[in-house]
């Protein structure tokens, strides 16, 4: 069509979108209650302030909220990211957005940050390959190349930043970094940010780190990209933004709050794109995240539960190594697809093959195609059945 967006042509189906044509006329045992670990979607008791906040600013809904965040959010967060990353200073006023939920905010990043007439060839948006799609989307649609790093176990599920050639990296926009990582459970130490930072500076290229799984984790305590710039001296975390959410953290993914911080240059640059896309989370839901940033109760109840799970899972599973970080599984297969669908049929269980969150390299190899991806947001419990029942699939 004459007027048709090309960029947007280039987008394939979204992974719940492909899993629903996988289960397309597949009839799930009837005799089993339905499992659904495809979603990353919390699924634990609300917190105990969340009504009470609502009910008390519930005038806030006949009022246009700021897209950049009221106050008293982007203080709250400049204060939780200073207790949680030991940083001296967090400026709310110029370092620190609110976010729609970080969906959003990851994919019109790359439309503040990309400029498709930088070169003569397209900028690289380089990104892990399995990957929150976002990115892939974002990339596309932004005009740049996505360039993938795999991530295998091999290397750890490291996206392998070493093998990649000074000439990419010259071409390269910015730098998408997932820790923990969806869906491997791949955790970003400080020496892996440390050499990324040296690598933008020599190279004048940006970091995105996708932080929404900060707080679940196995043992560690996932360093951030923000406490890495730290460390290294970088104070006004140049060339650098974070993003995180409440959705994960706080098992609140439909109040659609999050945040982006770092860079103040690049939060201006960003600020002035949301200014007309209009994403604000409405204020009594940015009141909510407010409360939701100042408590860590509820933060360290969660987590004991996603660590429960997590030990029922591959207790009862028998195999496998717990990952460093997340709620999610990554386990091998023959193959994922075959084997989700089969999930289904035969044990009433919505999983994702591991090819739906992957992209096909220039050698038409799928890093994802031997893994399916499992969420353990139901608690222990469930986490166990669920392992009983994946290991009795027949394929």
């Amino acid at each position: 069509m004459k007027h048709a967006q090309p960029r947007l042509n280039q987008l394939g189906a979204y992974p719940f979108e492909r899993l629903h044509q996988l289960f397309d006329g597949v009839i799930a045992d009837a005799t089993l209650t339905p499992i659904d670990a495809g979603a990353g979607e919390p699924r634990l008791p609300l917190p105990a302030f969340v009504q009470p906040m609502l009910e008390k600013h519930l005038s806030g809904f006949s009022k246009y909220p700021p897209t950049r965040g009221i106050a008293d959010l982007r203080e709250s967060i400049a204060a939780w990211l200073m207790r949680r990353y030991a940083l001296p200073a967090v400026d709310a006023a110029t370092q620190v957005l609110s976010a729609n939920g970080t969906r959003e905010a990851l994919f019109a990043v790359a439309h503040a940050l990309v400029n498709p007439q930088m070169a003569s060839d397209k900028p690289y948006v380089l990104m892990p390959n399995p990957m929150y799609q976002i990115y892939l989307g974002a990339a596309l649609t932004a005009g740049a190349q996505p360039y993938l790093m795999p991530c295998m176990p091999e290397t750890g599920f490291s996206p392998d930043i070493d093998a990649i050639t000074d000439a990419i990296w010259q071409r390269t926009a910015f730098v998408y970094i997932c820790s923990p990582s969806n869906p491997t459970g791949w955790i970003a130490d400080a020496a892996y940010y440390e050499n990324l930072l040296a690598l933008a500076d020599a190279h004048d290229f940006y970091i995105v780190s996708d932080e929404c799984y900060s707080e679940i984790y196995w043992q560690q305590k996932p360093t951030g990209l923000l406490e890495a710039c730290q460390q290294t001296g970088r104070t006004d975390f140049s060339r650098c933004l974070v993003m995180n959410s409440l959705s994960k953290r706080s098992a609140l993914p439909g109040l659609r709050s999050g945040f982006i911080a770092g860079d103040a240059r690049l939060i201006s640059r960003f600020a002035k794109l949301r200014s007309y896309t209009g994403s604000a989370t409405p204020l009594p839901l940015q009141q909510v995240a407010a409360a939701a940033w100042r408590d860590e109760v509820h933060v360290q109840a969660n987590l004991a539960v996603y660590r429960q799970s997590l030990a029922a899972f591959f207790d009862a599973y028998g195999e496998g190594e717990i990952p460093s970080g997340s709620f999610f599984v990554w386990l091998p297969v023959n193959d994922g697809e075959a084997f989700a669908k089969a999930a289904y049929a035969q044990q009433a269980v919505t999983i994702l093959p591991g090819s739906y969150l992957s992209v096909d390299d220039e050698h038409g190899i799928n890093p994802g195609q031997r893994f399916i991806r499992a969420a353990l947001v139901d608690g222990p419990e469930k986490a166990a059945e669920l392992a009983q029942r994946l290991r009795k699939v027949n394929i």
